[in-house]
């Protein structure tokens, strides 16, 4: 007759090995690692994307803040809370049609 092995967790040899608990741990912190390049990848203000942004944090508050990127640079205008004022003409009318889309008409030249 042949000799039946027993399969059992408790017999298991490499189960004691200390090595393969720290290989576990590696993993672990390879995902993480994988997990935090593509958070930084993905956030708008990264150097190494192409696209540009603009980043307005508290919209309509005195503490109103822009960031915009353009290519590899960066601009930062903070509001001073005070409505500004300055000499120009009127450059046009902007219209709000039914569908809600918005029409820039230029002033006519004189």
């Amino acid at each position: 007759m042949a000799e039946r092995r027993s399969l059992s967790i408790l017999e298991d040899e490499d189960g004691d090995d200390p090595i393969l608990s720290v290989v576990n741990i590696i993993d672990v912190f390879l995902v993480i690692i994988a997990v935090l390049l593509i958070a930084v990848m993905e956030n708008p203000l990264n150097p190494f994307t192409l696209q540009d942004a603009v980043i307005i944090k508290d919209p309509g508050k005195p503490s109103m803040e822009m960031i915009i990127k353009q290519g590899e640079e960066l601009k930062h205008y903070k509001s001073t809370g005070q409505i500004g004022e300055g000499e120009g003409t009127k450059a046009g009318t902007a219209f709000r049609l039914k569908d809600g889309s918005m029409i820039y008409v230029p002033e006519q030249e004189q």
